[in-house]
């Protein structure tokens, strides 16, 4: 949180600025043909009373155009009838800051207590639901409510489900009265563990309503489920993209992702042999890219490839761990020994994480298992996971490629087409989750800035910048504690605009402004942030726009649009 003094000069926008211009304009053509007449009749003779009487003239014309165009009259006279309750005061800036910062503080403690109550409505009612396999449950899927059939009778998991515009909501047409379900298009809907899920959480309802008339302020607070449904409140109709499917899927969120997992050093090498070609290698690279997706500005990475050497994607990252923000993110291709390598000096270090540590390994399969190489460097503690990625569909040396996983604290997987790739990339997390579940280790995530432009195809929504406060929800049952389940993330969304009124301009003076930074010195606002930029007559976010890069360019800022 931080105040900044804005020069004067930033400031001409707006109708009065026009007027100003034109006043302006006036007073310089008087100027100048006063200017004029006195060179051309430089060599006569002008006696002081005249030059005085034109003085005169000319600032009685100056001070009734300003008199009229500024409205200093009005503002006296407003000033007069106030006078008497007006006092002058000396801001300390240290000490609004630090107010500033306990009632957002407060605020924010506010909205950590709503997911708090929501992980453990969920775990208690995980806790005395038993599974039921032959489970019939209709539910509201957000896809189908509100339809009907050619005879007018509702759709599978769809019935009358009221919606009201509110704004509280953006002007979008909700249901503050129940939550409904959203579940992707490559997820079934009436799965057995859907079904379970979605019944165990129905015990929500309750806590969203009570969350948000304990706190009006909030907006959505939902439930992700490890299994792919997706519970909202309040509760909306989803629309589906161009194409009539629905790919938002909340496991790869960034909120689900941080709250379900611990801060992670991660190298991903892959293999670039002669054999990793066409669909091979097409399909290493899209698993190289949803690895990325996983990560954010908590974890740390490198890619690298090998074949006959070892090549870094990017030189300038050789032999190190860089952040994994968007910025660093297109990072690719290093041999087992020297992956190795890098995480343990690392740690050393203080560099990294300093939390999960994990090797990810794309190839098409593994002449050997390199049992020495792990036994040299990473026995016995096992203190780096490897996770390996065989790629097509032959299987010759999958005994090897497995055997490195399962003897270093990771997991296995074939990946044999594109369609395969987003589930069994995601099957680490579970894998890392796992000693937060068993110690069932609470931590509460903030993410950084983005744009809220996934979940509603609607202009005031793309435009909203926002932040989400996120929690794990684990399995408290005793036959499950010693393998970790993770049941999901809940969590609610954060208006950034919310927290800048409490940070309001009137105190902080005519050029004053306040800004926010996060501990990773990514920033969450600030009054010159620009996010969008135009493309022909459409609004669009940028890819990264919470850097000081985005900052006093000419594209498009939210006040501009609001």
């Amino acid at each position: 949180m931080g105040v900044r003094s804005r020069s004067a000069g930033g400031w001409g926008r707006g109708a009065g600025a026009g007027k100003g211009r034109r006043m302006i304009s006036v007073s310089l053509w008087m100027i100048c043909s006063s200017w004029l007449c006195w060179s051309a009749n430089a060599q006569m003779k002008i006696p002081p009373e005249t030059v005085q009487q034109w003085a005169v003239s000319y600032g009685k014309q100056i001070l009734a155009l300003s008199t009229k165009y500024s409205g200093s009259l009005l503002l006296q006279k407003k000033y007069k009838d106030i006078e008497s309750t007006v006092k002058m005061e000396e801001v300390d800036g240290e000490e609004l800051v630090k107010r500033f910062a306990e009632e957002m503080e407060g605020m924010l403690g506010r909205k950590m207590k709503s997911v708090k109550r929501l992980a453990e409505a969920a775990e208690d009612a995980d806790l005395y639901h038993e599974f039921n396999a032959t489970l019939q449950f209709d539910y509201y899927n957000s896809m189908t409510i509100n339809s009907v059939d050619e005879e007018g009778n509702p759709v599978e998991l769809g019935g009358e489900f009221p919606l009201e515009e509110n704004e509280h909501f953006n002007k979008l047409a909700v249901n503050t009265q129940q939550s409904d379900i959203q579940v992707p298009t490559n997820v079934y809907n009436k799965d057995p563990n859907i079904l379970n899920g979605v019944y165990m959480s129905e015990a929500l309802n309750d806590v969203f309503l009570d969350n948000f008339q304990k706190d009006p302020t909030l907006t959505w607070q939902y439930f992700g489920s490890a299994t792919g449904f997706f519970r909202l409140y309040p509760g909306i109709a989803w629309t589906p993209d161009e194409n009539g499917v629905v790919t938002f899927d909340c496991r790869n969120r960034n909120w689900y992702i941080q709250a379900a997992t611990s801060p992670k050093d991660i190298i991903i090498v892959v293999d670039i042999s002669g054999s990793m070609k066409g669909l091979r290698l097409t399909i290493a690279k899209h698993t190289i890219n949803t690895i990325l997706d996983t990560l954010g500005e908590n974890d740390f990475v490198n890619v690298i490839a090998y074949s006959d050497y070892v090549q870094y994607v990017e030189p300038c990252f050789k032999g190190t761990l860089v952040q994994a923000d968007l910025d660093n993110r297109e990072v690719t291709e290093i041999i087992l020994i020297n992956s190795i390598n890098p995480l343990s000096p690392a740690a050393a270090r203080g560099q990294g994480s300093l939390c999960n540590q994990a090797i990810m390994l794309i190839t098409d399969g593994a002449m050997e298992d390199y049992e020495d190489v792990f036994q040299e460097f990473n026995w016995p503690e096992r203190r780096v996971r490897v996770f390996t990625y065989l790629i097509g569909r032959e299987v010759t040396f999958a005994q090897n490629v497995k055997w490195i996983a399962c003897n270093n604290k990771g997991y296995y997987t074939h990946i044999s087409t594109l369609a395969d790739v987003q589930e069994n990339v995601m099957e680490y997390l579970h894998v890392l989750s796992r000693p937060m579940v068993i110690n069932h280790d609470h931590d509460i995530i903030w993410t950084e800035a983005y744009m809220d432009s996934v979940l509603f195809n609607t202009r005031a929504q793309s435009l909203l910048l926002m932040t989400t406060v996120a929690m794990p929800v684990f399995s408290k049952k005793k036959e499950t504690l010693s393998h970790g389940i993770l049941l999901g993330v809940v969590g609610t969304d954060v208006p950034l605009k919310e927290l800048m009124r409490l940070a309001p301009r009137y105190k902080l003076g005519v050029h004053g402004y306040a800004f926010l930074n996060t501990n990773n010195g990514y920033i969450l606002s600030h009054p010159d942030l620009r996010p969008l930029y135009k493309e022909g007559k459409k609004l669009k976010p940028k890819p990264n726009y919470n850097s000081l890069n985005d900052l006093m360019q000419p594209d498009v800022t939210i006040a501009d649009e609001w």
